[in-house]
């Protein structure tokens, strides 16, 4: 079966920027090397004092991606424990939320768009959404909150990246412009 729309928004959207993020935790841990910082400094960072550190950013993010998987391929979403501590430890997590989004078939997104999403959230709260508006207005903008949180305390922590490299999944749309075209 060829993707579906909602897949390939889903798929096309968590997997490279999850590449992209555990790219930037390398540079982060080259970072670390390069200044002799302790192995949690990094994964502590906070870019606020009531905002979630680096750790948590990243389990979020990766959160996010799989649930979404889950509840849009009608699911139920698997249970990562949140007990990372290590850069290294939050790749293996990011990797392990590449595993399983590789293994959800597109076949499975059939009917996603309109598949009645229902989440139980903190108090007595309930977030009732068909499948378009909850990877639309829920899981893609959390997803990207998170990730450029993560993003943005490495930056703030003095890791040499930039739009760049968060961008590099789109590297492959962009290319010298022909001479014609610079006329």
């Amino acid at each position: 079966m060829t993707s579906s729309p909602m897949h390939e928004m889903a798929m096309g959207t968590f997997a490279p920027m999850l590449r992209t993020l555990s790219t930037l935790l390398d540079k982060g841990a080259e970072h670390a090397r390069e200044k002799r910082l302790d192995a949690t400094e990094l994964p502590e960072s906070k870019l606020a004092p009531d905002m979630f550190p680096l750790t948590k950013q990243v389990q979020i993010a990766c959160d996010f991606a799989k649930n979404a998987a889950a509840r849009l391929s009608g699911r139920e979403p698997p249970r990562f424990e949140d007990n990372e501590k290590t850069l290294d430890e939050l790749k293996a997590r990011i990797a392990r939320t590449l595993s399983y989004l590789e293994g959800t078939e597109a076949g499975s997104f059939a009917g996603a768009e309109t598949r009645e999403i229902v989440i139980q959230i903190p108090g007595d709260l309930v977030l009732e959404m068909t499948g378009a508006q909850y990877l639309r207005d829920w899981a893609l903008p959390h997803f990207y909150f998170h990730v450029v949180t993560a993003y943005d305390i490495l930056r703030n922590k003095g890791v040499s990246i930039g739009k760049l490299d968060y961008l590099a999944h789109a590297g492959y749309a962009i290319r010298k412009r022909s001479p014609a075209a610079a006329e």
